[in-house]
């Protein structure tokens, strides 16, 4: 896989990013979520260029090899979209699907509101499309799971940045064994999402180390681990930004998704006991005015693309070329 990917640097905007490219052909524009890199979608380029693509996975500002601005105001949701359109144009291409798992799935899923003229399909994995709400993420998460939720936790400069950096393969190690439903139940006297013990630490949440699942392994772990050597900050601040992103897109109010949409999510995702998103889910049919398809996954958890690669991939080959034929 190694020596078919191209590894390079685009400017977008007002960022340079680090992108991971493969094949030719449509523009596939791979997002991934938090705390990630491009890594993510190993399983997913080579098989996407195979299927005659030109794919592109980039860290997103504030991750991995991407620049990390100091501003937390520089992570609103109209940023993140600004670079997808930024580097739709630096590539020299007309036209994109955009496909994001976690954070990249928001991403992917506004930037198919905000320029339906360059979005001809849009992919989510884990989170659906949810419109905005009377009042922000974070609000309503504070409200319904209270001041512990983790996403509260992570408003915090500083405090959860140095917890994450102490120990990148312990932190690496935690995350991505823990993005289970019946997990967190487990491990935080059953609540529904992640919340930070009192007078605990975010890792606190999450299983004691163990065995990794099968589909991750100790490689897998120390290229991520590299990857965010540099720290966390440019990642939470996305989460210090949600307020402000939820003040600047008043605009979008009752927006629907106007191109091609397909959703998939694992049926052990975390993200489903997130206020709205079982909602947004039974919704699609009326939040995507096209056409709208839902892949469920038994047994998956919150790293879809990789805990079910081939099942991910049968998907989004199938939409990538049901949109660009």
């Amino acid at each position: 896989m190694a020596n078919s990917i191209e590894h390079r640097f685009v400017r977008a905007g007002d960022v340079r990013l680090h992108v991971a490219e493969a094949g030719s052909g449509p523009l596939v524009v791979l997002l991934h979520g938090f705390p990630e890199v491009w890594y993510a979608w190993r399983h997913q380029i080579p098989v996407l260029a195979g299927a005659g693509f030109r794919v592109v996975a980039l860290d997103q500002r504030g991750y991995g090899r991407s620049d990390r601005p100091e501003a937390v105001e520089k992570y609103s949701i109209l940023h993140l979209v600004g670079d997808v359109v930024g580097l739709i144009l630096a590539l020299g291409e007309e036209s994109a699907v955009v496909v994001g798992h976690d954070w990249g799935a928001e991403v992917a899923w506004h930037s198919a509101l905000m320029r339906p003229d360059l979005v001809r399909g849009v992919a989510g994995l884990s989170l659906p499309y949810r419109p905005r709400g009377e009042k922000s993420q974070l609000a309503d998460l504070v409200d319904t799971f209270g001041d512990a939720v983790y996403y509260n936790y992570f408003q915090c400069p500083g405090r959860v940045d140095a917890e994450l950096a102490a120990d990148p393969r312990r932190t690496f190690r935690s995350l991505l064994r823990g993005g289970r439903k019946r997990t967190l139940e487990q491990r935080t006297s059953r609540s529904p999402i992640a919340m930070v013990p009192s007078g605990g630490s975010y890792l606190d949440s999450y299983p004691a180390q163990a065995e990794l699942p099968g589909w991750l392994t100790e490689e897998d772990i120390d290229v991520y681990a590299a990857e965010f050597s540099s720290g966390f900050t440019g990642a939470l601040n996305w989460y210090r930004a949600m307020e402000l992103s939820w003040q600047l897109t008043a605009f979008l109010q009752d927006s629907v998704i106007r191109c091609p949409a397909l959703y998939l999510v694992g049926e052990e995702d975390r993200a489903l006991n997130f206020p709205g998103v079982r909602d947004a889910i039974e919704r699609m049919d009326q939040l995507v005015a096209g056409r709208s398809e839902i892949v469920r996954l038994p047994g998956i958890g919150h790293w879809t693309q990789e805990e079910a690669p081939e099942q991910v991939n049968a998907a989004l080959v199938s939409f990538v070329r049901s949109v660009t034929e």
